[in-house]
């Protein structure tokens, strides 16, 4: 199999958010037929030759690769065993249902790359957009019993198919790093958002100090379903020109965490 047939992509991608041409490869976290650049003009860290939607629905879709990700990573931070206890003991891994009930009143909640769709617990009710065809069918059906649905599709396509402010809030929890087209997704969660409504994000976190400190084994990198590493400051970077205010959730443990988490809302216009 070439490169080209390989990756599904036969020229590099411009930047993601800004468009910008001009990219500096990173060439220690550049495996094999991947390419890792870091954009001249606004510094997201991104694959700059990702595979075709169609390949990531199949040949890499999630359930497939989480497995072999998760045994190559094994070892992947500089102070195991005992980063496992540090962040339990700082509540990193706690469950989001009650912030989502507080951050969406309760509301009609849309989760983009939902998986098998049980995320959105009731009374929350729950609408979903998932690109593997095997976790969509048992999404739906999950969604449905509980007064939603799910939509088949890429993110960044399938969020226009839904009513502009039908949603108190959208979740991309392990989400925004596969998405090709990041300002797609998030120009359309803003047009499917109430005016009060949030969106919650959960990325890895590139700027860690696990990820400086543990190099290209680091957990955080995925190839190539992992097509977009953001900062704190990229990602703020990007959702402004989306329309967003970013407000950080694990502020404190955001130095230690290989995630960062974030609520957006809407930027107030005069």
């Amino acid at each position: 199999m070439t490169d080209q047939q390989m990756t599904g992509q036969q020229t590099y991608r411009a930047c993601p958010v800004c468009t910008s041409d001009a990219a500096v490869t990173l060439d220690k976290y550049s495996p094999d037929a991947w390419q890792i650049g870091q954009c001249s003009a606004c510094d997201l860290v991104y694959l700059r030759n990702p595979p075709a939607y169609e390949a990531l629905e199949e040949d890499f879709a999630w359930e497939k690769t989480y497995a072999a990700k998760k045994a190559a990573s094994k070892g992947s931070t500089w102070f195991s065993p005992t980063a496992r206890k540090i962040r339990n003991g700082l509540r990193m891994y706690r469950s989001r249902t009650r912030a989502f009930r507080r951050w969406f009143n309760d509301g009609h909640v849309l989760d983009i790359g939902c998986g098998g769709g049980h995320l959105i617990e009731p009374p929350m009710t729950p609408y979903g957009i998932e690109l593997s065809r095997a976790l969509h069918a048992a999404a739906d059906a999950n969604m449905r019993e509980r007064g939603g649905y799910c939509i088949h599709g890429a993110g960044a396509e399938a969020i226009w198919d839904f009513d502009k402010g039908q949603f108190d809030g959208i979740v991309m929890n392990s989400y925004l790093e596969h998405e090709a087209d990041v300002m797609g997704v998030l120009k359309g969660a803003a047009r499917a958002l109430k005016p009060a409504g949030g969106v919650y994000v959960r990325v890895p976190n590139f700027g860690s100090l696990n990820r400086r400190v543990i190099g290209p084994t680091w957990c955080g990198f995925r190839y190539p379903d992992h097509v977009n590493y953001f900062t704190l400051s990229t990602l703020r970077a990007t959702a402004a020109r989306a329309g967003f205010t970013t407000h950080l959730v694990n502020r404190v443990t955001l130095p230690v965490d290989d995630n960062i988490q974030v609520l957006l809302r809407k930027a107030r216009t005069i």
